[in-house]
């Protein structure tokens, strides 16, 4: 049981089509952007892609874009050889940011063009993309998150600020739900350092592989674990499983937080609340079904995040993010 304390893993007709065409690899050949970045989430953000069925088909490019546009600077650090490499990338980016509010033609970069018609679409502010690729870039002086204070700040200038970059694409500031965007952001705020955290402990046996440990050091030295121990040992270094579940715990601190702001009243009896989230914003929040779904097999394996099991996708995750929208609750 947790203790209650106070990534990036339908049809074209379905997209709401892009007409943009870009020329792409040596060999030329036209690509629909909106296509280009559907594929890019649904290869390597599953979770993602399998809340993006529940969004309006107008409004699925927009969230395609953004969502690639999280996974290309997210990736970078993993796909240079240093990081001179890796500012320069970031550097491209921040530029390609500045052409979409001051140029009438992007770049030519398929999440750039696609990118660039969300941006008209929801008037999404600047700073926030902005907010991610600095984040992102300072990641590169960051060998390693000392305190979950440094990680909560990482968490709300990537995880987060993707979150509330959504959120206008649903809610329109003379619509439904207007007048509590307030507590939309609030809530993910704490659902992105949730969903920040799951994908850190996800990642834990890739990364030591790799001889990096995601959990903060103030974490790990509470429960004396040598990184050196997990690097070589995994699962069976001493301590590892219970700073995961620390860890876990507050993942499932954050999780609970952004459910009670959605919260209508108890059931009779248990206490318990019932959650409701507002039809215009639902989609945004079934990403915390995947968390609830992998800290719930986390827990099954005693917190052993190198277990196997823990190494393949939930074939039961499309039925629950189904089945939570249904019934209005993450």
């Amino acid at each position: 049981m947790f203790l209650s304390t106070s990534s990036i893993g339908a049809r074209t007709s379905a997209l709401g089509t892009s007409s943009r065409l870009v020329w792409t690899s040596a060999r030329p050949r036209v690509v629909k952007t909106a296509d280009y970045c559907k594929n890019l989430v649904q290869r390597l953000d599953r979770d993602a892609f399998l809340t993006s069925y529940f969004y309006p088909p107008s409004i699925r490019p927009s969230f395609f874009a953004i969502r690639a546009f999280n996974i290309e600077t997210a990736t970078v650090k993993d796909q240079v050889s240093n990081s001179a490499l890796g500012r320069i990338r970031m550097q491209w980016w921040r530029d390609t940011v500045n052409t979409l509010y001051r140029e009438p033609s992007p770049i030519q970069h398929p999440v750039a063009l696609a990118l660039h018609d969300a941006v008209r679409k929801a008037n999404i502010p600047e700073y926030h993309l902005n907010r991610i690729i600095d984040a992102r870039d300072q990641d590169f002086d960051n060998a390693h998150h000392m305190t979950m204070e440094s990680l909560r700040a990482y968490s709300e200038s990537t995880s987060s600020t993707i979150l509330y970059i959504l959120i206008p694409l649903l809610v329109h500031p003379q619509g439904p739900g207007a007048s509590r965007l307030s507590d939309f952001s609030h809530a993910a705020s704490h659902l992105g350092f949730a969903q920040t955290i799951i994908t850190l402990i996800r990642s834990l046996p890739y990364h030591a592989s790799k001889r990096y440990m995601p959990i903060p050091t103030e974490v790990t030295a509470k429960h004396s674990v040598s990184h050196e121990d997990v690097f070589r040992y995994g699962g069976s270094a001493k301590g590892v499983s219970d700073a995961v579940y620390e860890f876990a715990c507050v993942a499932k601190e954050g999780l609970d937080v952004a459910r009670s702001i959605f919260a209508e009243g108890t059931f009779k009896g248990d206490g318990l609340s019932i959650v409701k989230v507002p039809p215009e914003v639902l989609p945004i929040f079934l990403s915390g079904v995947p968390i609830a779904s992998y800290l719930s097999r986390l827990e099954s394996v005693d917190f052993n995040a190198f277990h196997t099991s823990l190494q393949f996708s939930d074939w039961k995750l499309p039925f629950q993010v189904w089945r939570n929208r249904r019934w209005r609750r993450f």
